[in-house]
């Protein structure tokens, strides 16, 4: 299992790098990415999925470290929360920066998940940028909760689909979302 986890790991990255978009295993559920700072490859993401460009979209951190670099101010409290969250939490940041326009919403906002799943932390500590993370469905269709539940339209639709946990049944949900606020206050948007 550890060779063909470094094998996706490295071809996930190698693609990631030529602006290509992935469809793999995050933390939570099966999600559809690129370069989070590529243009070009986060429109792609959005033709796939029939998405409204009017929608921003949750990009995948290594690690709280980096938020610095793509947050313009990190309110203090993000990182207890990060730490302390009993589960996968996204957490919507005001004023994004260093990352391609339209993966921020209209006012500036981001969606940020520091990720803990091996596969995802791992690929993200390679190619040294965030990723974007989009749930692997049609918009409007059920966010589907294994990997064969993805409809076909979205496999052959994006440029490498990663080749591990095809098989993987567990109970798995999209991520809590919480707005969070300068001033260290917060809005759950999404449990």
């Amino acid at each position: 299992m550890f060779v063909e986890m470094e094998n996706e790991i490295a071809k996930a990255v190698e693609m990631l790098q030529k602006g290509k978009v992935l469809l793999y295993p995050t933390d939570t559920v099966w999600g559809i990415g690129c370069d989070a700072t590529a243009s070009k490859a986060v429109q792609k993401v959005y033709k796939i999925k029939g998405r409204s460009k009017e929608k921003s979209a949750i990009i995948l951190l290594d690690t709280a470290d980096k938020l610095e670099h793509y947050v313009k101010e990190v309110p203090s409290i993000a990182y207890d929360l990060i730490r302390l969250a009993p589960g996968p939490l996204t957490i919507i940041y005001e004023g994004g920066k260093n990352l391609a326009k339209n993966v921020l919403a209209k006012d500036g906002s981001i969606a940020i998940r520091v990720v803990k799943g091996d596969f995802c932390v791992e690929m993200l500590r390679r190619f040294g940028k965030p990723i974007v993370s989009s749930s692997a469905n049609l918009s409007g269709d059920p966010t589907p909760l294994i990997f064969d539940d993805i409809s076909e339209t979205i496999k052959s639709k994006v440029d490498y689909v990663v080749n591990i946990h095809h098989d993987r049944l567990r109970a798995v949900k999209a991520s809590t979302i919480i707005k969070l606020e300068v001033n260290n206050r917060f809005t759950v948007l999404r449990e």
